[in-house]
């Protein structure tokens, strides 16, 4: 028995590999991030809450309800996915991983679609090195001083943030990096889909020509 950590897709529902679809279907239960999101796309590929126990796990999971997800594991075959993308990775999947690593439960990683690699891909440099600084915080005190901090870092930058979020990250890179080129990468793989290169002076110009909300990602490129 063992725990499967799927990457799903990141917004392209086929996508997902030959071999991550096979344990989907296999596996006694899977443990998803949101029931809406991840079933939706579970009925795309056949299957449904009738052949499948499903789990969930996300950040509103207690300590208790990840070691009970680790002893599943440690019983039955159970695929870990999250909304979207690679589990485990900025996602509290990493914990029910580490339970299931002190009970030397069997884990195995079945790769595929990474929001972070299709977003560096998309960069058009050989980026030997970066700073993942994911999401910044929502308080605004501690935002704007997290933002300072990162004024001083001269290697690449990549963040993110929730879609209700964009707006507000978007001028706050025009107010912090207002000289600094970037990539914003939006509704990756979706038909939605954007992508703008531009700097942090003329990010908000060239936003306006698209949706005010979308699923996003940041590269700040390097100072060279």
């Amino acid at each position: 028995m063992a725990l499967y950590v799927i990457a799903t897709p990141i917004g392209n529902a086929d996508d997902i590999s030959l071999r991550g679809l096979q344990w989907l279907k296999k596996a006694a239960i899977i443990i998803l991030e949101e029931r809406k999101e991840s079933t939706r796309f579970l009925r795309q590929h056949g299957i449904t809450s009738a052949d499948k126990l499903y789990e969930q796990l996300n950040e509103h999971s207690s300590p208790e309800d990840i070691r009970r997800l680790s002893d599943l594991c440690a019983k039955h075959d159970v695929a870990l996915i999250t909304d979207c993308g690679t589990p485990g990775f900025a996602d509290p999947g990493a914990d029910l991983v580490f339970q299931c690593r002190q009970k030397k439960t069997p884990i195995h990683a079945i790769p595929g679609p990474s929001a972070l690699m299709t977003l560096l891909s998309l960069s058009g440099e050989r980026l030997s090195e970066f700073v993942f600084r994911g999401f910044l915080s929502a308080e605004t005190l501690e935002r704007q001083k997290q933002w300072r901090a990162l004024q001083s870092e001269k290697r690449a930058l990549i963040l993110m943030d929730t879609p209700y979020r964009m707006q507000k990250t978007a001028t706050e890179v025009q107010n912090f990096f207002p000289k600094r080129r970037l990539l914003w990468a939006a509704d990756l793989t979706q038909d939605s889909e954007f992508i703008i290169e531009t700097t942090g002076e003329n990010l908000m110009r060239e936003l306006e020509k698209h949706p005010a909300k979308a699923e996003f990602m940041l590269l700040l490129y390097p100072i060279k």
